[in-house]
């Protein structure tokens, strides 16, 4: 593709993302897979500009609406960023810009104009509001700043970064870290130890992980640190009953099962059969034989009933905001409302009432979000406290202590019982994460 069609196929990505609720990474991965002449720099370079737009798209929209007082298209957020990121003269803005087949249309007069006022001009303007500077929604920003005051432009910062990639050593394989590095050095990819977890690698390099052998025989699985350390609080021991409430694709019930050494049982419940349908691989792949996966049709399914007081461990990893993941899937920060929230506040606490009684005496109940708004974490746990007093909170700082001893003070704890996670701070995805046990 020439550098002008790729300009086109942006433009034509960001017009056709504004009608959809799916996950933008994914909606990329349909449009290259309908386009195969798309060579691999070229969805690289497309990639890269689909997101730096996505990624910057509250300040861009403010320049074209607020100081240029023109209408927000995906043709003039692309002419920004080239603008803002490219800085290139109008010759060469002429040649992306030609009308020819498979390329851009020509640039009218109003155009050139808008790209000469914005051309070299830094995109961070004191005149944006904060919310704005922090590519977050105005109403966000606000329940967010009591969480983290002095440290909120930061946290907002880190969150509009690229994730890097995280991978889990199978246990189950009789596997080490590094000898795990050593495995992958011999396919090019160089990896560091997890600062946290202590079961995860941190890739230095984007390279595709799925095609190698140690990744098709099991011994590794894509998993972001902070969903590791999740997994490892569960403190899942062999033999125990342990239910994933919101199991999704099975990310924490493999890491579960294989804390377990494969002895017990590990139920994997979730609303979605397509859901459940992609774990199915998954659990074969990592070699457990503990995992069952059954569908539920809601978190008031009858079946549930039949489960009640029977489960060592519930982990209830609540649909949620998201705001943790937007470093995955910066485009979901303008799709979430407050409407959403509410409704989203309101399925939390059923879902976390429900899997409460699913708790057996003695028995321990994790909370977890990828959240970091206090309406969907403390606001949760407190609720749920004030409704039921056989449950208490329990200190994560001793749980941690036994998994890391050498990180037994550890910040990410919040007042004994709580722990949040965040990419400013440790690098991980956010998440927020409580732990109630049941009176015998």
């Amino acid at each position: 593709m020439r550098p002008a069609a790729r300009i086109s196929a942006a433009m034509e990505i960001l017009a056709k993302v504004e009608d959809k609720t799916s996950n933008i990474d994914h909606f990329l991965a349909t449009y290259f897979r309908q386009r195969r002449y798309a060579g691999s720099k070229d969805r690289h370079e497309i990639r890269e500009r689909v997101y730096r737009i996505v990624r910057n798209r509250f300040k861009l929209e403010w320049w074209i609406e607020e100081v240029l007082e023109e209408k927000q298209t995906s043709r003039l957020l692309i002419l920004s960023d080239i603008a803002f990121f490219q800085v290139l003269d109008l010759l060469e803005l002429d040649k992306l810009f030609d009308g020819s087949k498979n390329q851009p249309e020509t640039l009218n007069e109003n155009e050139k104009k808008i790209y000469q006022i914005l051309a070299g001009e830094e995109i961070l303007n004191s005149g944006m509001p904060r919310h704005v500077r922090c590519e977050c929604p105005d109403w966000i920003l606000r329940k967010l700043e009591p969480v983290f005051m002095d440290e909120l432009e930061r946290c907002m910062g880190a969150l509009n970064e690229e994730a890097p990639l995280d991978l889990r050593i199978n246990s189950m394989k009789k596997t080490t870290r590094e000898q795990s590095q050593k495995l992958l050095r011999k396919f090019g990819i160089e990896t560091e130890k997890t600062q946290y977890s202590p079961i995860g690698l941190r890739v230095r390099t984007r390279k595709r992980i799925d095609q190698i052998p140690p990744f098709r025989n099991g011994l590794l699985e894509i998993q972001d640190e902070g969903a590791q350390i999740t997994a490892m609080l569960v403190d899942a021991q062999p033999g125990m009953q342990v239910a994933d409430f919101c199991s999704g694709a099975g990310g924490k019930t493999l890491a579960i099962g294989a804390h377990m050494e494969n002895k017990g049982r590990v139920l994997a419940l979730d609303t979605s059969s397509a859901r459940l349908d992609k774990a199915a691989p998954r659990i074969k792949r990592a070699g457990l034989d503990n995992v069952e996966r059954r569908q539920i049709s809601d978190e008031f399914d009858p079946k549930l009933k039949r489960l009640a007081k029977k489960f060592d461990r519930v982990l209830v990893d609540a649909p949620c905001s998201g705001i943790g993941t937007w470093r995955r899937d910066p485009d979901t920060r303008r799709r979430f409302n407050q409407a959403d929230l509410e409704k989203m506040v309101q399925l939390q606490q059923s879902i976390l009432t429900s899997a409460a009684r699913l708790v057996a005496p003695k028995g321990r109940l994790i909370y977890v979000t990828c959240s970091l708004i206090p309406d969907e974490n403390e606001e949760q746990v407190l609720n749920l406290l004030k409704k039921r007093d056989d449950f208490s909170a329990v200190s994560i700082q001793d749980i941690w202590s036994k998994m890391s001893p050498e990180m037994a003070n550890w910040d990410g704890i919040v007042d004994g019982h709580m722990m949040r996670l965040t990419p400013h701070q440790y690098g991980t995805d956010g998440f927020f994460i409580s732990i109630l046990e049941r009176s015998s």
